[in-house]
């Protein structure tokens, strides 16, 4: 029997929203786009969520909560999922970097690391 590989890849793209941005009250809003693929042999669900998101400010917020976008995604190995949000920032430029909990069909918890995300709103950086 081959062992059991518990692993997710996660894929993420952010993108700068000027139209719900008002950089004169200092609100920047960031969307992103993740996708997980299941690159293990096992299938498991994503359970929950943990963000951390920093400011040119060096001022962190952490976000946790349950599934995302509502959801509670179970992959199967080779599956896809695919979902879209945002956040906002009071600065032009930050990050975004975290988790997902995730718990395979026999049991097993396991996080899967967020890759850091870089949010730069246009014409900050040059």
């Amino acid at each position: 029997m081959a062992d059991k590989i518990y692993q997710i890849e996660v894929e993420a793209e952010p993108h700068y929203i000027a139209e719900q941005s008002n950089v004169a009250t200092d609100v920047y809003v960031f969307g992103y786009r993740i996708r997980l693929t299941n690159t293990g042999n096992e299938a498991a669900q994503l359970i929950s969520r943990h963000w951390i998101i920093a400011d040119a400010n060096n001022q962190e917020q952490e976000v946790r909560g349950m599934g995302v976008v509502g959801e509670q995604p179970r992959l199967e190995p080779g599956q896809t999922f695919e979902y879209s949000s945002a956040t906002h920032l009071k600065t032009p430029y930050g990050s975004m970097r975290g988790s997902y909990q995730m718990l395979a069909d026999d049991g097993k918890r396991f996080d899967v690391t967020i890759p850091e995300m870089t949010l730069v709103a246009p014409r900050v950086l040059h």
